[in-house]
């Protein structure tokens, strides 16, 4: 199996910085990093806002799969990690506007911080894209 067939960067200052990539593909999985609320500015999307931060995971999220070549629908699990728990019900609401009709496996757990301390919310997921012709 080859190492990775493709990868995709966002423009996070903290790719090169830490050494990842946004998302990576081999055959038809994909890894969707630790995705945080950052603008094409490099800064902080909805600070104290912890839905606005989510759907910015989300649209960072899906504009990755799109690069590969996939699609929401291919998504097969999400994990919402949150410096707060009780801001559970806004990320969940806001999960269910872009994953209402896929439905994918899922996990929301409270963290002690992440790197920016305005970041409220995080994401990753996973997905599987089917390769040409074996939908």
């Amino acid at each position: 199996m080859e190492r990775i067939g493709s990868r995709v960067s966002s423009g996070s200052p903290y790719e090169p910085q830490v050494g990842f990539s946004r998302a990576a593909r081999i055959g038809p999985f994909v890894a969707i990093s630790g995705t945080a609320p950052i603008g094409p500015g490099g800064k902080t999307v909805g600070a104290g806002d912890a839905a606005a931060q989510a759907r910015r995971c989300f649209e960072i999220i899906h504009a990755a799969l799109q690069e590969l070549g996939g699609d929401l629908q291919h998504v097969i699990r999400t994990r919402m990690l949150l410096t707060d728990i009780t801001h559970w019900n806004d990320v969940a609401r806001v999960h269910g506007e872009f994953f209402a009709g896929v439905r994918p496996a899922s996990t929301i757990v409270q963290v002690a911080r992440f790197i920016d301390s305005e970041w409220l919310v995080e994401i990753e997921a996973d997905a599987v894209i089917p390769q040409s012709g074996s939908e």
